[in-house]
């Protein structure tokens, strides 16, 4: 008995993007999937990433994939981190760190060339052109610019960042495992994992459900 088939994935024309994208923006991202030849996955929510990139490889054309639950500033930031590391490997080939000098400083140029369009709002610009010369690998690791960005998410009942709960709370976390808040150790919340008495250091922006 032979197995199903896989349905092929459908195509959707690349102006379906626009409504992923903040006003103004999306002509210059489809320049650049056009003269790169990308192929753009908008991917469900994963929780672990916000976006991939994968280099061409024989017949497959670079692959970039961002997940659509995204606000729109969140989408085109996430969109242009993995532009850059396209960019990079286009430069210098694939033997380069991930998120080292060659990324950074092809993750600023790209942003240099949105930041002017008056896309983004002017705090999530200011924080942007604080980062240009230092970008960091994510955006949890700039702490502010997700702060920035959150104001612009659709509000989800019953979600907090860590910092903003109380030290003894309990927080639940998309696995299901339920943690108590301790104290702040320098930029990090010491918290302890009630089953198992382990203890993890959480980020204070960390989306999390209050539990008690």
């Amino acid at each position: 008995m032979q197995g199903r088939k896989k349905m092929p994935k459908k195509e959707s024309p690349l102006s379906a993007l626009n409504s992923f994208l903040p006003e103004g923006s999306f002509e210059e991202v489809a320049n650049y999937l056009h003269q790169y030849k990308v192929h753009l996955t908008i991917a469900r929510e994963r929780k672990s990433i916000l976006g991939n990139y994968r280099n061409k490889h024989f017949d497959k054309a670079h692959r970039i994939s961002v997940n659509g639950n995204l606000n729109k500033y969140s989408f085109l930031i996430t969109l242009l981190h993995e532009l850059a590391h396209l960019l990079a490997h286009e430069k210098y080939g694939h033997r380069i760190q991930a998120h080292g000098k060659q990324w950074k400083e092809e993750y600023g140029k790209i942003l240099g060339e949105f930041i002017p369009k008056k896309i983004f709002p002017a705090e999530i610009e200011k924080l942007l052109m604080a980062s240009l010369h230092n970008p960091a690998a994510t955006t949890c690791a700039e702490p502010h610019l997700i702060r920035a960005l959150k104001k612009h998410d659709v509000k989800k009942e019953g979600y907090f960042f860590v910092e903003e709960l109380p030290v003894g709370s309990l927080f639940k976390i998309a696995s299901g495992a339920i943690f108590k808040k301790g104290e702040r150790i320098r930029k990090r919340f010491k918290c302890v994992e009630v089953a198992t008495k382990k203890v993890y250091l959480f980020s204070p922006v960390y989306e999390v459900v209050l539990v008690s």
